[in-house]
């Protein structure tokens, strides 16, 4: 049995939060989620994502995880799930034929984010809205949570392997090649 901060219960909590996130979106509640994206006035939406949080030292991260959702979201019919950690999501960021470690934008951002040791929340700000412009997938939401949840925990290492992979190489990072790709 696990007591209520462990890490089931975070991963639970976020997936709960992403639901009800990706609802939002589903049901065209656009002014929900314009409201999450003001980052001066706390609302109600705000609040709601919150109250996801297992703990109330852990609102923040769920209201500010919340924000970066809107961000991502704005305007679009459908909500994605998104896929990876942060790292693996930076890789995506950049023009076709530079993407990840190959955008030098794209990897100082990394570097600023994995440098912090406090959760840069502005970086990773910046690192959707990369990502939304870009047109690439986000990365998990709930993975986003449950890693902001841990980042000042040294057993995680929550940066390092953020780091691991975005620097991954292709030929580690896509196993299940496509029909068609050469290897």
């Amino acid at each position: 049995m696990t007591s209520a901060d462990g890490p089931e219960s975070v991963e639970s909590s976020a997936a709960r939060l992403t639901a009800w996130l990706a609802a939002l979106v589903h049901n065209r509640q656009y002014g929900d989620l314009a409201q999450l994206r003001r980052v001066t006035a706390a609302s109600k939406p705000s609040y709601q994502a919150g109250w996801f949080a297992p703990g109330r030292d852990r609102r923040e991260t769920y209201e500010q995880v919340a924000f970066l959702f809107a961000v991502y979201h704005r305007g679009m019919a459908r909500p994605l799930q998104g896929h990876g950690s942060f790292g693996a999501a930076a890789r995506r960021i950049g023009h076709p034929r530079s993407r990840g470690p190959e955008d030098p934008g794209a990897t100082r951002l990394i570097d600023r984010i994995v440098a912090s040791r406090r959760i840069p929340w502005r970086h990773l700000q910046h690192g959707i809205a990369r990502l939304r412009t870009c047109e690439r997938p986000p990365p998990s939401w709930t993975a986003l949570v449950v890693d902001l949840d841990r980042w000042n925990d040294r057993k995680a290492r929550v940066a390092y392997n953020w780091a691991v992979d975005f620097h991954e190489p292709p030929s580690l990072s896509r196993p299940n090649r496509q029909k068609g790709e050469s290897t």
